[in-house]
């Protein structure tokens, strides 16, 4: 005889298996983690601050700047 099936939960376990598999998609494609993310900020925040500081200061009345 053959096993009793509840369609409702089969079709939700269906539903939720496809969700997760786009997810990771997505995840896989588009997705960074936390740490990636922060770590990027910081190195772009370090980046302008080096930056930042190789410039010349100019005399307030200078308009040129040389």
């Amino acid at each position: 005889m053959a096993e009793i099936v509840n369609l409702r939960r089969v079709r939700k376990d269906r539903a939720r298996k496809e969700a997760k598999q786009a997810a990771d998609a997505n995840a896989a494609l588009h997705g960074r983690g936390k740490a990636e993310a922060a770590l990027e900020e910081a190195r772009a925040a370090k980046a302008l601050r080096d930056h930042e500081a190789h410039k010349r200061e100019t005399p307030p009345g200078d308009p040129d700047g040389v």
